[in-house]
């Protein structure tokens, strides 16, 4: 599993969006990135091509198994950071954003030990998927 951050965040962007409203769209996936719709159909292409989303006639993204797994896994590291970082007292705003630095780099020991520190049980759910 080692892909770009950037292909990690487009990733967990459309996890977000399928489960908030059922379903990933190029344009949404672009709003919530803050990037443009081309950068997004090229960043989709490379993902399809690779094996991590599919498109449907109607241009809706789904994540394959593969794609899945990492956007989980990025997604439930954000998660873990944003709510460690908002009980050291940073602003949520902040914490939510920095968190999205952080979620990429940090070792799996240490997203373990914050997990355990924060009260997580990463056997119960291993993809942080619950909320």
């Amino acid at each position: 599993m080692n892909i770009h951050k950037s292909a990690e965040d487009y990733l967990e962007q459309i996890l977000i969006l399928r489960e908030q409203k059922g379903y990933a769209r190029s344009i949404d996936i672009a709003a919530g990135l803050s990037v443009s719709k081309p950068s997004v159909s090229f960043a989709m292409k490379q993902l399809r091509e690779n094996g991590y989303i599919t498109m449907d006639e109607a241009n809706y993204i789904s994540l394959t198994e593969k794609g899945a797994a990492i956007a989980g896994t990025i997604y439930a590291r954000h998660k873990a950071l944003t709510a460690f970082l908002i009980r050291l007292g940073v602003p949520p705003e902040t914490a939510r954003e920095d968190a999205c630095k952080l979620e990429h780099d940090i070792s799996p020991a240490t997203f373990d030990a914050i997990r355990r520190y924060i009260g997580e049980d990463r056997e119960a759910d291993p993809n942080g998927l619950s909320d």
